[in-house]
């Protein structure tokens, strides 16, 4: 049985093994949320995937895959603001982008439980920055949940909703890599009924926030996060666990390593856990610190609770030392470990604030390091030939802004053709903007997932601004980073149906683009190049952008396919006699199913990675390279 088969089952009572992003998945339908929209992204993904799966399944329940996470949060706002349950997910760095609606959302308020599910990512494993997203709750003025494992991911779940529902305010509930990335028991409830269809209640003066609404509602809002924070005083997921003179303050997956640590060092200690962060249990902190004559704060990133924590003790004179991130025992960057709790808490004991990281980190294994290996684009991956193409039609004298996905890993060498990078769609509008203070060709990469997120703004506003600019659009039909999602060009949305996929090439045009190309990158290399070089050519002397698109699926996508249509493989070789080693398939291509021979220093070829993309055979001037029979 599939593990969406699983949780689509009403057996209240079983335990099963669960990521805490499954977790999640089941809490929605145990929450009877009617609505969820998302933008996938590191670490959250498998919550959407896993609701993608279910929603054919299930009555009276809608799931899309939004187009970026600010359109995720206004639909799933507006169907809070109709009645019915929602539900909107996002990584930690989506959340900036849906921050505009977030914050407005809070003055008009809900009329349903709405939960915005939002996934941090200590150490950026799959991120570009470690947003914080508690902040957002301070700056929003919205409660927000941290769980720690998995089975409190989905009790947490239903009581957001409920606390939602009781200040009408939307509620984040904040995962981290670690905890969304966590399996452990979890005990289904029982399965809640969702409404068919409820009716749009009129209420302009609340829900249309004009500035004479909006300041009424400001008033409104800050009387809501009051009540919030007698909730937070009195709530169970607010608890103390423990005895000692030395006193804890914690939260999320920093909990489990706190315990770890205190019975591994045989150590005695109070320790205040805080599941309801926002607003934090000012009275409950203020009698825990007066119990104690030493605080230690231990949380992930920023020091948020530690801020409240000294805020708070001088507001009501608590005579305690606080200690933390301030004075080096912890950590302000990467993700925690036991080890580093560990670390910090016998500093913190001993007074000793020198901080080494690789030391710590190397008491916590017993195993001896793996070699370092660099981030690569697949074997078999389309972008790479694109990326050749354009260095080469280039000869890498280009700026290349970069964007969100894939198209990062092209930084490395030798495609190297990744040269600025801020956010979602940010590789089109910096490219307008290097344009029109140097003199250099603009050659800008973005994916087809990226394009529809946030790519359509920066194309209107070169035609508009007559901006000469290259856009490059891989395009493999899929969001291949995030586990292959489904987009507005793939045809299939979030409850699986089938439909007709938007074709970015007449999107383009649609926008104002005079010129428009399309490509298939694995038809002919020097095809390839040529195009590059006529792009560039036609930008450079009409002053104006230029789009190519470049398509070809994902070679993952490609190597399912032909497994499950039980193709015979037939991957490349290189022919020893005919191979010079002159080595320009493993210096320029730099693909992982290639290496060197360390006996006759020629180019070989692992055919159990190669994706049969045959780029390779075009790159070698030899024709060393060949397709077996």
């Amino acid at each position: 049985m599939s593990k969406a088969s699983t949780l689509l089952q009403n057996e209240v009572g079983r335990r099963v093994l669960l990521l805490a992003n499954e977790s999640i998945a089941r809490g929605v339908l145990e929450a009877g949320v009617r609505l969820v929209a998302c933008y996938p992204g590191t670490p959250s993904s498998e919550i959407g995937n896993t609701l993608s799966q279910m929603s054919p399944s299930l009555e009276n329940f809608y799931f899309e895959f939004s187009v970026n996470e600010k359109v995720a949060l206004e639909v799933a706002g507006a169907a809070a603001v109709s009645g019915v349950r929602s539900m909107m997910i996002c990584k930690g760095p989506g959340l900036n982008v849906a921050a505009d609606p977030l914050l407005s959302l809070a003055y008009v308020g809900v009329r349903a439980g709405m939960v915005i599910v939002v996934a941090d990512d200590p150490s950026m494993w799959s991120s570009q920055n470690e947003n914080d997203s508690r902040y957002y709750a301070l700056m929003s003025n919205t409660p927000m949940f941290e769980p720690s494992d998995p089975e409190e991911s989905k009790s947490m779940l239903l009581q957001a909703y409920e606390i939602s529902e009781r200040l009408q305010l939307p509620v984040l509930l904040r995962t981290t890599t670690r905890v969304n990335h966590t399996r452990a028991p979890v005990e289904l409830g029982p399965i809640r009924d969702r409404p068919d269809k409820v009716e749009f209640q009129k209420e302009p003066f609340r829900f249309v926030p004009i500035p004479s609404v909006a300041r009424n509602r400001h008033l409104w809002l800050l009387g809501q996060i009051k009540v919030a924070q007698e909730i937070s005083e009195t709530t169970p997921l607010n608890f103390t666990v423990g005895q000692g003179k030395l006193g804890i303050l914690t939260s999320g997956v920093s909990y489990c390593y706190v315990l770890e640590s205190l019975a591994s060092m045989n150590l005695n200690a109070e320790v205040l856990k805080l599941g309801m962060t926002h607003p934090v249990p000012e009275r409950m902190l203020v009698e825990f610190m007066r119990r104690h004559r030493q605080l230690v704060v231990v949380e992930e990133l920023e020091p948020f609770l530690e801020t409240h924590a000294r805020r708070l003790a001088q507001l009501h004179s608590v005579d305690v030392e606080i200690q933390g991130k301030e004075q080096g025992y912890f950590p302000r960057t990467y993700e925690y470990s036991p080890s580093i709790v560990r670390d910090g808490l016998r500093r913190c004991i001993t007074g000793d604030t020198a901080t080494d990281l690789q030391r710590t980190e190397r008491t916590d294994t017993g195993l001896s390091s793996l070699p370092p290996r660099p981030p690569l684009l697949c074997a078999g991956c389309p972008h790479r030939a694109t990326y050749y193409a354009i260095r080469t039609a280039t000869k890498g004298k280009a700026i290349y802004p970069s964007d969100i996905g894939c198209y990062t890993l092209s930084i490395s060498p030798p495609l190297e053709t990744a040269d600025l990078l801020f956010d979602m769609g940010s590789s089109i509008t910096t490219a307008c903007g290097i344009a029109q203070v140097t003199g250099q060709d603009v050659v800008a990469t973005i994916g087809d997932s990226t394009f529809f997120a946030s790519g359509l703004p920066g194309v209107a506003n070169a035609v508009y601004n007559s901006h000469p600019v290259c856009i490059v659009v891989l395009d493999n039909r899929t969001t291949a980073m995030t586990g292959h999602q489904p987009h507005p060009g793939t045809g299939l949305t979030g409850m699986q149906q089938k439909v007709e996929p938007l074709d970015i090439a007449t999107v383009c045009r649609g926008l104002g683009v005079k010129n428009v190309r399309t490509v298939r990158p694995f038809a002919s290399l020097a095809n390839l190049v040529k195009e590059v070089r006529e792009l560039v050519s036609w930008v450079r002397n009409n002053r104006a952008p230029a789009v190519l698109v470049s398509i070809e699926p994902c070679a993952l996508i490609a190597a399912a396919e032909r497994a499950r249509a039980g193709v015979r493989i037939s991957p490349y070789y290189v022919d020893p006699e005919t191979c010079t080693a002159c080595k320009r398939c493993l210096n320029r291509l730099s693909c992982p199913a290639m290496y060197q021979d360390p006996e006759s220093k020629k180019a070989m070829i692992d055919e159990t990675m190669c994706n049969l993309c045959g780029v390779c055979a075009s790159v070698c001037p030899q024709g060393a390279i060949r397709q077996k029979e």
